[in-house]
């Protein structure tokens, strides 16, 4: 139970942080224009949440933080070789390691990417 009100909780944060944007340009699709930073090449890109996926203890997920200039952030993006396609973890539970405890799903980004400004 509590964690499916984790998950919940962070697919909201993370649509809550995603829909500003959007909304702010008038956009009707609360996710487009979500922005992601890739703090390896300095750049930004757009993203779209896709949907939840599900914890497996051997998958490979690339963590996503709630930080950065644009809200969200992480240190790989397309063409680097940690970039996994968009298949994102969030640290729910806050103990650094990726567990079940944790929010997974897909959320590829969208080049070309850009400079902030």
């Amino acid at each position: 139970m509590r964690r499916s009100i984790l998950v919940l909780a962070t697919i909201g944060l993370l649509t809550g942080i995603m829909a500003a944007p959007a909304l702010a340009h008038g956009n009707e699709n609360p996710n487009a224009g979500a922005e992601v930073y890739v703090t390896s090449q300095g750049l930004v890109y757009e993203t779209i949440v896709l949907g939840e996926l599900p914890f497996v203890g051997n998958a490979r997920f690339q963590e996503l933080e709630m930080d950065g200039p644009t809200g969200l952030q992480t240190e790989f993006g397309p063409g680097d070789p940690g970039y996994l396609g968009g298949r994102w973890w969030v640290d729910v539970n806050g103990n650094d390691v990726m567990d079940e405890g944790d929010s997974f799903f897909l959320c590829p980004l969208i080049g070309p990417g850009h400079s902030l400004s």
